[in-house]
């Protein structure tokens, strides 16, 4: 019933509402449209009742109308009023007639101005058609490569998405019964009064409340009777459990899009990636990141540039569960895995990008591990492992060199990760003493960059008070302003527990003092290494659905599984990423313009060579100089083989081969003697020291031919790392073992030949022994005064004296000359019986003598006595020529001596010439091969290059060389960061 008031309204303003409004609400008289209060007042005004009031032209009336108000005329008679109603209809239809221009006109009107704003808006609008470069070309070719039909056909129907939805019906009728609890006198449940406001202002009229009537009051009478006989507690569970299913209905559905959308993108990366456009593929925008961060964490900054750029630092005790959380982000198990044991040895950066194909590589490594392959997960497991180990020092556990990684796969988060060794409370045996405060200090250095984001591992299944690395996170994040904290094992913590609570607790922040920007809760498997991927989330999938922790509210859904954690990780970095990199590239840009200034002031005229660049010209440098060794002249090479050849034997052949002939008494015993000490010398000796003064001659042409290029513009910066590669060399550097046998066969056939065939060989023959004697000769007396000590000259004008032992041996000489001049024919060693007359001679004299002093003493002065008595002959068989060819017949001068030297003067020659040719022909080859093979072993080892190329000048170049990449690479990702915005 429409009331106003107590007064009960006439018909007309009855028909003036909808029929259709089937909500009973109060209105006051003054709140009806003037034209209904008009009619009102004029038939309400009549006492007659007997007259029923007519308004059936009152009906057709609408807000448009807008008739001005008449005051109220008598009406007398029938006529009378007939005639007043024929006028309301003719101005009725007038006023109709005029609303159909007006609205003719409007439209024409309204139609005009639109389409001129439209030509205006669409002439300020810019040319579009010259940036269509920026779409890329796969854009414009996907209708031509995937069919759309069939797309759409892929996708699913209305009625199936329709059964996905939820059961309407029976959530209104949880609603109503929802309202009718709240209504009935449940204010005290706490949150119901917003609950009850909330559904008092929903749209849907079959959800309002009612009004407070007769029949509302019945029905809520009968409502709480039916309350009553039930208890609270069950319809309220019935209630969260029906939100429930209904959440769980729409994850479903949104999975199963997701997994569609997965392999849809799949399918479009792939057309990709076998070429639908044939413009260069750019990096994702992670991997320039990521470059980024590999160059950073090889740069050494002198000018406290720090690397503040964001990262994902996990950390957590060890064995709670930071390596599985990190597998089921990036989606495959790739770490090595132990029971107990420190499995996480040096830190390992794990870049995430999607892609086309589930695949892993290192960065220095082209490699790629299919991750969908047993094997290749395997392979990939044991390589992580050998890299942690071989990146551990001797006598260390941890190592805080980085491992870089890389991972791709469809649906991937985008994020770069690092995942540290374990904080651990008690070094145990096989452990470095310092490993706890070396973990401590490589969890320290990645958390205390301000913009990296700390993600917390914290093990469910163990006692909150147990955990270390909540203490540490709060020293370094006490605001907890970038940290984000998980907790793993929950299936473990929900069984074991008595409290459930206790993890409501962890999660919501309450139970530490520790501060984060969110708490997670995930499910990692159950502790078997054989678990795939798949089955672990299939897992934590089941244990949520059926856990009391989220169907009481313990948990929150947006707080669970490691999908949700993954999304929050990722949004968090890029967020902290976008809103530090700019900074960074200031920072740098900074010390740039620092090092290109100290270059300037202290290099002038020199380019910014690093030491890569240094390397490579010292490399050509030596390779220039080892090529010079081929434009030695044979004859040079021959001349200094035989001349070292000779110093090197020449003792051998005057002390074991011609003294000892030289005591024969006849030239057929000295003949014989020569041979044989020939031939024992050949057969074991001379070969291998050829060979040595041949490798000697090679190095000091090497060392000469260095030294000369070094004068014109050797760049002193490199003499460590020219030295390194010589010596490397000699050592690698072996002469063909062949060689040595041929070259004994062919000196000894040159020692055998004793025909000297013209005068001029005898006269060179001749000359080489007076030299080698006189040389000798020479070295002797040296030997004897120093043996003796000054002469009465030197101590006269040099105020030199003997000391005693020169004193001795003054007298001891003294004694052995008197005796060599009565006998000049004296062997070369004395008898027992001459040893104790000089002793005896030299005590008489007051000279306590050695007989050891006396032999070593007589062994010099015979020497000098025999050289004397040799260069005497030498001189007298300078005419022997006619004799020797008469082979000395009716002679009485024999100079079989001068044969001896010719043999060995032509040995050397025809050896010299050997060694010339294998030098030329083979080892100046296998020493330049040997050259290349040591620079490009040096060149692989970069901490070879550093201790051989060094300086403040070759740092100051290196710097600058990273901070210039550095600096690109940053400004590059910025602007496609500001793209992809």
């Amino acid at each position: 019933m429409l009331r106003a008031g107590s007064v009960v309204t006439c018909m007309a303003c009855r028909n003036l509402l909808p029929s259709r409004m089937g909500v009973k609400i109060r209105v006051p008289l003054q709140k009806l449209h003037p034209l209904s209060r008009a009619i009102h007042h004029r038939f309400s005004a009549n006492t007659n009742p007997k007259r029923p009031p007519h308004c059936s032209a009152a009906r057709h009336y609408t807000s448009l109308s807008r008739l001005p108000m008449q005051s109220p005329k008598s009406r007398s008679g029938g006529h009378g009023y007939q005639q007043h109603r024929t006028f309301w209809v003719a101005r009725l239809a007038a006023r109709l007639l005029k609303l159909r221009y007006i609205l003719l006109g409007s439209a024409v009107g309204g139609g005009y101005t639109a389409k001129k704003t439209y030509d205006e808006w669409k002439e300020m609008l810019p040319d579009m058609s010259q940036y269509t470069w920026i779409v890329p070309d796969f854009v414009w070719e996907l209708s031509e490569n995937i069919d759309l039909n069939k797309l759409a056909s892929a996708l699913p129907e209305i009625e199936e998405i329709a059964k996905l939805l939820p059961d309407m019906e029976k959530i209104r009728e949880n609603f109503t019964f929802l309202k009718s609890l709240l209504s009935s006198g449940l204010g005290e449940v706490n949150g119901a009064s917003g609950l009850r406001l909330l559904l008092e202002t929903t749209g849907d009229s079959a959800l309002r409340a009612p009004d407070i009537s007769p029949t509302s009051a019945a029905v809520s009478d009968s409502s709480d009777k039916q309350f009553k006989k039930s208890s609270d507690k069950e319809k309220i569970d019935q209630l969260q459990e029906e939100l429930l299913r209904t959440q769980l209905k729409y994850q479903r559905m949104l999975e199963h899009l997701e997994k569609e959308n997965k392999e849809l993108r799949k399918v479009v990366l792939q057309k990709d990636d076998k070429g639908i456009h044939q413009r260069k593929v750019k990096k994702s925008l992670i991997d320039m990141y990521s470059e980024v961060l590999d160059i950073l964490s090889d740069y050494d900054s002198n000018y406290n540039t720090q690397d503040h750029l964001p990262r994902v630092v996990v950390v957590g005790d060890q064995s709670a569960g930071k390596t599985s959380v990190l597998e089921m982000i990036a989606q495959a198990r790739i770490f090595p895995r132990g029971s107990g044991e420190m499995m996480t040895r040096s830190p390992v950066k794990v870049t995430l990008s999607e892609g086309p194909h589930h695949v892993a590589m290192f960065k220095d490594s082209t490699r790629e591990f299919d991750l969908g392959k047993e094997e290749d997960l395997a392979a990939l497991r044991r390589e992580i492992e050998l890299r942690m180990r071989k990146s551990v020092k001797e006598g260390q556990t941890v190592s805080p060199e980085t491992i870089s990684l890389s991972v791709k796969g469809p649906g991937i988060q985008r994020m770069v990760l690092v995942d540290l060794p374990g904080v651990i409370s008690t070094v145990t045996t096989g452990m470095a003493a310092d490993t706890k405060e070396t973990i401590f200090s490589i969890s320290k250095a990645y958390m205390q960059n301000p913009n990296a984001i700390i993600l917390c591992i914290q093990d469910g299944s163990l006692d909150a008070e147990r955990s270390i690395v909540t203490d540490l996170v709060s020293q370094i994040d006490p605001l907890g302003k970038r940290t984000i904290f998980v907790l793993t094992k929950v299936d473990l913590a929900e069984k074991n527990l008595a409290s459930p609570s206790r993890i409501q607790q962890i999660v919501e922040g309450k139970l530490f003092p520790m501060k984060a920007l969110g708490y997670f809760a995930v499910v990692t498997g159950k502790g078997s290494s054989n678990e795939s991927i798949d089955s672990i989330k299939d897992y934590e999938k089941d244990f949520f659905q059926n856990s009391r922790l989220l169907r009481e509210g313990m948990l929150k859904a947006h707080q669970v599984t490691t999908k949700n954690l993954s999304l929050a990780v990722s949004d968090c970095f890029w967020k902290m990423v976008r809103e530090s990199v700019e900074q960074q590239a200031d920072a740098f840009k900074a010390s740039r313009f620092n090092l290109e200034t100290e270059w300037k002031n202290n290099y002038p005229r020199l380019r910014e060579l690093d030491r890569n660049e240094l390397y490579e010209k010292a490399k050509n440098e030596i390779l220039d100089e080892v090529i010079s060794l081929s434009q030695v002249t044979p004859k040079h090479w021959e001349s200094i083989l035989q001349k070292k050849l000779w110093e090197r034997v020449s003792t051998h052949v005057i002390e074991n081969i011609y003294l000892p002939a030289a005591q024969t008494m006849n030239s057929g015993t000295f003949n014989t003697t020569v041979d044989i000490k020939l031939k024992q010398w050949t057969d074991k000796q001379l070969p291998h020291k050829a060979l040595e003064v041949a490798w000697e001659t090679l190095q000091e042409e090497f060392a000469r031919f260095m030294a000369e290029y070094k004068g014109k513009d050797q760049d002193d910066i490199f003499d460590k790392l020219k030295e390194a590669v010589k010596d490397e060399c000699i050592k690698r550097h072996m002469w063909n073992e062949r060689a040595m046998d041929s070259l004994r066969v062919i000196q000894h056939n040159a020692l055998e030949d004793r025909s000297i065939t013209d005068k001029p060989q005898w006269d060179a023959a001749i000359q080489f022994m007076e030299e080698t004697l006189h040389s000798r000769l020479k070295d002797t007396d040296s030997v004897i005064s120093d043996m003796v000590g000054p002469d009465w000259k030197q101590r006269w004008l040099s105020w030199k004296n003997r000391t005693p032992e020169q004193h001795i041996r003054n007298e001891t000489k003294n004694e052995l000359e008197r005796l060599l001049k009565l006998h000049e024919d004296h062997t070369a060693y004395l008898a027992n019986d001459e040893v104790t007359t000089v002793r005896k001679n030299l005590e008489g004299r007051g000279v306590e003598v050695d007989p050891v002093l006396i032999k070593d003493t007589w062994h010099q002065l015979y020497r000098r006595h025999f050289l004397q008595k040799a260069l005497f002959h030498c001189n007298l068989c300078r005419r022997g020529f006619y004799y020797y060819q008469r082979h000395f017949v009716d002679s009485e001068l024999e100079c079989n001596d001068v044969v001896l030297f010719w043999r060995i003067q032509r040995m050397l020659a025809i050896t010299a010439n050997t060694l010339r040719q294998q030098l030329t022909n083979t080892e100046v080859r296998r020493l330049e091969k040997n050259v290349k093979e040591v620079l490009d072993d040096f060149g692989e080892d970069n901490e070879k290059k550093v201790q051989l190329i060094t300086g403040r000048r070759v740092q100051l170049a290196e710097d600058l060389k990273k901070v210039r990449e550095i600096q690109e690479k940053l400004e590059a990702f910025i602007e496609a960061l500001h793209k992809e915005k």
